[in-house]
């Protein structure tokens, strides 16, 4: 147990200091009592440049938030993402900022931005909230300016951490009850029968390629008569909205009509938005995977005879390995990797899949005949893989009709308004009968289970046992594999691409015995996790992990160079 100090020694500590070499900020580390608060100074920066300080202050939380949202999920995870939110707010308004070289000066906590995700920046337990942030401790070169150090602690600190507990009770209310809402929408889509749903007047578009706040100036989405349904609400009441069926759903419609933003807005709502975000009433089944061609990626042991078999030379596509999968590898192992990690909906669009995987159309069957042709493509396997498997798919397809005998709805994006033209569709096919030959075979084929080895994951790098880093979103170095996952493109926070690295090196530690299927690993982490939160994750306090799901973590593991599977 840390003795506690009271702040005036923390005070007089950085008085003696002052002026002193940057090394003596390290007796700062400890406990100290400040009104209303607890500080614990749990790492110190060793130079200015260095990684900065990590610090947590602990709050007794009763009678500032209500009990019936502290008791349960989603609740609770709304709540420590509104204080998340709020506190980084208060922090622009009151800290002096970059004062000395390197990171003197800053303050930073790791809040969110339009999704709400699990965190462990503000942690709730019990009777208390912790907020874990970092801060620069101030120096002039190698010199400790000891004076502003203390006024970072007494005034800044302290005034972030008391307006922040002054909590609008109004604000957190809606703030809540809109992330409850959106959960309870999506945990409802299955016993209706439905795998997405987008709410009448949300606004899809986002700003920009690099902006994830809403368009003000795009149209509220109006859902299509046919297709339109009534979810209820706790706080909201009924909703109405376009419902997306199970089954095999394209997304139709002339360029720069939509379709791809309608594809991406479904692709997010896997999460929970925050209220105005536009998209707070677009909800998707939360085992959605958006999968594309990814040329290059590393392929080790995955069964895609599905999808590709009798190759040239003889190669083995049950347990199909290579170092530099091509568009239509690529995109074959992404589908049974994500089924076999239990994805319940795949997600594409064209623009990002290999043709050849997408399609093969009549012409082209009569001059390649069947038995020169490796591929089977998805047009002719997504309809087995629904029946067989209730896998359901939407796809974003502007450039083939063969697709029609394969759909059941069909969503044609007019001016970004959805118009139900599956009946069209239909006469379509009556009228215009499709000639190209059937190549699926008679069942979408056998889904199957891997075994990783426990070699494949050394964290180890130079003298130090675990080096994990997130670089950006979609890069983790793991020891001295780099794992590329720039095709993942439902990872919307690098604090999740921190924590599936350390997940990686969790699950490879505990659970992995040469007999246990990847699928059952992640089951058991991700049970753990539910148990004891992020933190299980590191022996060590810190505040910049964000919960991935696990088929995430699935797919970063599927991704790793390094990655060796039982034969």
């Amino acid at each position: 147990m840390t003795a506690i100090k009271e702040h005036t020694e923390l005070l007089g500590k950085l008085r003696q200091i002052d002026r002193q070499g940057y090394k003596r900020y390290k007796e700062l580390k400890g406990a100290y009592r400040f009104p209303g608060f607890t500080l614990f100074i749990d790492h110190v920066q060793g130079d200015p440049f260095a990684a900065p300080t990590r610090v947590c202050t602990v709050i007794p939380v009763k009678g500032r938030i209500p009990e019936e949202f502290l008791g349960s999920e989603p609740e609770l995870t709304a709540v420590e993402d509104f204080l998340g939110r709020r506190f980084k707010e208060i922090k622009r308004s009151l800290v002096k900022g970059k004062r000395g070289i390197g990171k003197s000066g800053i303050i930073d906590i790791d809040a969110g931005t339009q999704k709400v995700l699990k965190r462990n920046a503000v942690v709730i337990t019990g009777d208390r909230v912790e907020f874990r942030f970092v801060m620069g401790l101030p120096a002039a070169g190698r010199t400790i300016l000891g004076k502003e150090a203390a006024a970072m602690f007494t005034t800044e600190i302290t005034e972030i951490v008391q307006r922040t507990m002054q909590i609008p009770r109004e604000a957190l209310t809606r703030f809540v009850h809109s992330v409850k809402d959106q959960a309870t929408l999506r945990e409802v889509l299955s016993e209706r029968g439905l795998v997405a749903f987008v709410a009448d007047d949300a606004l899809l578009p986002r700003r920009s390629g690099v902006d994830d706040r809403p368009l003000t100036e795009g149209l509220p989405f109006k859902s299509p008569p046919s297709m339109r349904v009534t979810l209820s609400t706790p706080h909201s009441g009924e909703v109405t909205g376009m419902g997306i069926p199970k089954g095999v759903t394209l997304i139709v419609g002339g360029g720069f009509h939509g379709k791809s933003t309608l594809l991406n807005a479904l692709q997010m709502g896997i999460y929970n938005h925050i209220p105005g975000d536009g998209r707070e009433r677009v909800v998707t089944l939360p085992e959605a995977v958006k999968v594309r061609a990814a040329d290059g990626r590393y392929i080790e042991k995955v069964d895609i005879s599905p999808f590709i078999h009798d190759l040239p030379f003889g190669k083995d596509t049950r347990a199909f390995s290579t170092d530099n999968a091509s568009g239509s590898t690529s995109q074959a192992a992404g589908i049974m990797e994500a089924l076999e990690a239990g994805c319940r909906l795949l997600l594409m669009d064209e623009d990002t899949s290999a043709t050849n995987f997408m399609i093969r159309d009549e012409r082209m069957q009569h001059l390649v005949p069947r038995e020169k042709e490796p591929i089977t493509p998805l047009v002719d396997k997504v309809r087995q893989l629904y029946t067989e498997h209730g896998v359901s798919t939407i796809l974003v397809m502007g450039g083939s009709g063969d697709y029609f005998d394969v759909a059941d709805t069909v969503i044609m994006m007019d001016t970004y308004e959805p118009r139900d033209v599956t009946a069209e569709v239909r006469e379509i096919i009556r009228h215009f009968p499709t000639r190209r030959a059937k190549e699926g075979g008679d069942s979408f084929g056998t889904l199957r289970h891997r075994i990783p080895l426990k070699s494949s994951f050394d964290p180890s790098r130079g003298k130090r046992d675990v080096k994990i880093d997130a670089k950006g979103l979609h890069t983790i170095l793991f020891g001295h594999t780099p794992i590329d996952l720039k095709d993942m493109e439902q990872l919307v926070d690098i604090s999740q691409t921190r924590s599936i690295g350390y997940l990686v090196h969790y699950a490879s530690q505990r659970y992995l015995d040469r007999t246990m299927p990847l699928s059952e690993i992640l089951d058991r982490v991700f049970d753990d996790l539910a148990q004891g939160g992020l933190d299980i994750l590191l022996p060590i306090r810190v505040g910049n992990l964000a919960m991935p799901r696990k088929l995430d973590v699935a797919q970063a593991i599927n991704r790793m160079r390094s990655l060796r599977i039982a034969s």
